[in-house]
């Protein structure tokens, strides 16, 4: 979000519950003398905003025992608080700017949700009804937030995050208050988010991403609460930036490199630099979906073409970066640090925005999402979607999540979707420096940066530890580890130490919010489905530390090269070959050569490596291999501190099998070659050797021959491999196809207008002036 900004939440979409009883709204809309006459459809969109929080009261095992689970919280919170002069809760004191208030509101949410959800411990009881009012009343006289209320501290705070969990409480009890009740609770609502084109503390900031379409979304139900209709009209007109004449819309795709929003190539960014399509993406596909559903039949209704839109975001943005049902890490920003938004949740959260989105949908596009909702629920056998065990555990607590999603869910489910197959996809996001390669048994995604794209986002007291994650690490997703990265794999990986990375021994750079490099290359060439090239031009935060990397995908693997490794610090210099994850008190056999590894070795002249129920490893130089097994012990506030998300100090320890390539103190032109074939079984890994072959491997040009002799090249400058030449950086790949020979050819670097590539004395100028990294592709 611009300004940095957060709050945790999980949004509507999974936020607990609320009711799907219907009563009339109208009543309660004009129910005193100074309302205003309702707005046609503003009932309507309250009750739509209610269902998605409480649900639809569609019975099923799961929703029991999601609602069970949501008693024992709610019923923590009402049983614990107190409404009177003082603090609803002893540990969240009152006062001016305080870092609690938006747990205050989160708890009293998920009473407010309980009593509202048929069934619920709470539901219904008037005395639990009257202590959700008292609580209302004390937040606001104490002006803890009302609209004498000071911004002081996070903006956000007051603009998106209060606003939203009150929304969420006004709507579960909105039958229940006067009109003037609802209309005094939302005057800080109206001072804080009364534009939802700007910021309320700097009116020159205009909204962009996901803090437009919250912002949108409570313009909305906040208009519809009021009966207000210019208020609803001007919520639904924000998505698409109706005032600013298109220039901050949601859906609106940018041609560019850098800045917040959607992109051409299917990128999505936030914080200007931040690859974000898991989280804020997310957020405001979310925002976007609950628009959808509360506008649904009424005047408001947001335009066809919105709509459209929003269903097409979801195979083009999203879903590549989809394993199991869990976001890759390469795009979740600062938030794979916390500790309540692992890989799967935030996945379930993707999951709740798709499955509301078909349920407005119809067609192809409403199959097409249904269907793909169906593959991520079955396939997250590590966090079952429809399965919340412990719905507090969500900082600050709770964001909880359950009945509504559960219900929508089982509600598709119950028709005849059927769930996407894994489809061979190799996809290059320019605009974002991401990519991701995708097997019918695993896949891969990197986290590299460049002069547009930063190593890591560390705002607001998190990603403590994300000095390397932009530093090329290659990120591995496997069928019998699909929870690898969400089993505490963050607080207690050595993140000095991230598979993929050439890093230094020594201190850690510091920590800043969200640093770029000082290189522009960085990208890679698509061959087919199956295939593609990608390099990075790497130096160190310290500008001590550079190297020449690629990686070269294949169905069985990633051959992975580096080369020009030079390094003037006089600290270690280490690649890491692999960090995996064993999981708690795990096991899993190491074997280098046929030889049997156990705790530290050094290894040399290894040829190949393999570790049970991983993979395996081929080493194609002449490298000295540290291979290490040990447990590692940490807690999540050692990597979230933030006010809001912070982590808890719960020790948790996990065994790690590490491979590391030692190259040295001071190396200079240094390199490494190896290849990581996960999911090969030992006799899989031995054969490898004949899968391909290293051509070069320079600070110049790093290229391989596949066994079909099509050639994967990245130029780094001008220069030649075997028949091909190029005039500048550029990835390229040489072969056949069904329709004679064919080149691909992309520039890595976003800076030049024309490449000329000589193949076979045959001189080809390709343009690629504002391509933004894309693959061009030239018969030959």
């Amino acid at each position: 979000m611009s300004g940095f900004g957060y709050f945790d939440r999980r949004t509507a979409l999974r936020g607990g519950a609320a009711a799907a009883a219907s009563v009339a709204l109208t009543s309660a809309l004009a129910g005193t003398s100074s309302a205003q006459p309702a707005a046609p459809g503003s009932s309507s969109i309250v009750t739509g905003y209610r269902e998605l929080q409480i649900g639809i009261n569609r019975p099923s095992a799961e929703r029991s025992a999601a609602l069970a689970n949501l008693d024992r919280v709610a019923k923590a919170y009402h049983d614990s608080m107190t409404v009177g002069d003082g603090p609803l809760w002893k540990d969240l004191p009152l006062g001016p700017g305080s870092e609690f208030t938006t747990s205050m509101y989160a708890r009293l949410r998920a009473i407010a949700v309980n009593w509202g959800t048929p069934g619920g411990v709470l539901a219904g009881d008037p005395a639990v009804l009257a202590r959700i009012k008292g609580a209302l009343e004390l937040l606001y006289t104490s002006d803890q937030y009302s609209e004498k209320t000071a911004e002081i501290g996070n903006w956000y705070t007051y603009e998106i995050g209060i606003p939203l969990y009150l929304l969420h409480i006004l709507a579960t009890v909105a039958d229940e208050l006067t009109q003037d009740e609802l209309a005094k609770y939302l005057k800080p609502v109206l001072k804080f988010s009364g534009d939802p084109n700007r910021r309320t503390n700097n009116p020159s900031v205009v909204e962009t991403g996901a803090n437009r379409a919250d912002k949108s979304t409570i313009a909305i139900v906040s208009g519809a609460m009021l009966g207000d209709a210019e208020r609803i009209k001007r919520g639904v007109g924000a998505f698409t930036d109706v005032e600013g004449g298109g220039a901050a819309s949601v859906i609106a795709k940018l041609h560019r490199s850098g800045g917040d929003g959607f992109h051409t190539d299917g990128s999505f960014l936030q914080h200007d630099s931040v690859p974000y399509p898991g989280h804020y993406g997310i957020i405001l596909l979310t925002a976007v979906a609950s628009a959808v559903h509360v506008t649904k039949g009424t005047e408001f209704e947001l335009p066809a073409d919105v709509r459209d839109a929003a269903y097409a975001l979801v195979s083009d943005t999203f879903a590549p970066f989809v394993y199991a049902g869990a976001l890759m890490e390469s795009v979740r920003g600062r938030f794979l640090s916390r500790q309540g938004e692992s890989a799967h949740d935030i996945g379930h959260q993707l999951t709740g925005a798709v499955v509301l989105l078909a349920r407005s949908a119809s067609g192809k596009r409403k199959e097409e999402l249904g269907d793909l909702a169906a593959k991520w629920i079955t396939e997250d056998t590590f966090a079952p979607y429809l399965e919340i065990p412990d719905p507090e555990r969500f900082a600050p607590g709770p964001d909880l999540v359950g009945i509504p999603g559960i219900e929508f869910a089982q509600e598709l489910l119950a028709t005849k979707v059927r769930a996407t197959r894994t489809v061979a996809t190799h996809r290059v996001f320019g605009q974002q420096d991401r990519m991701v390669h995708i097997t019918e048994g695993w896949s891969a995604s990197l986290g590299v940066a460049s002069t547009r794209i930063s190593r890591y986002e560390s705002i607001n007291s998190m990603n403590l530890h994300g000095w390397y994650v932009g530093d090329g690490s290659l990120y591995l997703f496997l069928p019998k580890a699909k929870g690898h990265f969400t089993d505490a794999f963050w607080p207690t990986v050595d993140p000095l130490l991230l598979p993929g990375t050439t890093t230094k021994s020594g201190p850690t750079p510091k920590l800043e919010s969200v640093p770029l490099t000082g290189k522009d290359h960085c990208g890679g060439v698509r061959w087919d489905a199956r295939h593609g090239a990608h390099a990075l031009d790497f130096v160190s935060q310290d500008g001590t530390l550079t190297a020449k990397k690629s990686w070269f995908f294949t169905p069985s693997g990633v051959l992975c090269l580096g080369a020009g490794i030079t390094d003037t610090s006089g600290e270690r210099i280490r690649t890491t070959i692999e960090n995996r994850n064993l999981g708690e008190n795990g096991t899993g056999v190491l074997l280098a050569d046929g030889h049997l590894v156990e705790g530290s070795e050094s290894l040399r002249r290894k040829r190949w490596l393999h570790l049970e129920r991983v993979g395996g490893y081929v080493l194609l130089d002449d490298a000295e291999v540290t291979a290490l097994r040990e447990d590692r012990t940490g807690t999540w506030r050692d990597i979230d501190k933030g006010a809001n998300t912070k982590g808890t100090t719960v020790p948790y320890t996990r065994r790690y099998q590490k491979l590391v390539i030692e190259h040295g103190s001071k190396p200079s032109n240094a390199s490494y070659a190896y290849a990581v074939l996960p999911t090969a079984s030992v006799l899989q890994t031995i054969a490898s050797a004949w899968s391909w072959r290293v051509r070069s491997n320079t600070a110049t040009v790093q290229a391989v021959r596949l066994w079909d002799a099509t050639l994967l090249a990245n130029f780094f400058a001008a220069g030649s491999v075997d028949e091909v030449s190029v005039s500048g950086p550029a990835s390229v790949a040489l072969g056949r196809t069904g329709n004679g020979w064919q080149l691909a050819v992309s520039d890595p670097t976003q800076r030049q207008e024309v490449l000329r590539v000589t193949v076979r004395r045959k001189t080809f100028e390709v343009p690629v002036k504002d391509t933004f990294g894309a693959t061009q592709l030239v018969r030959v």
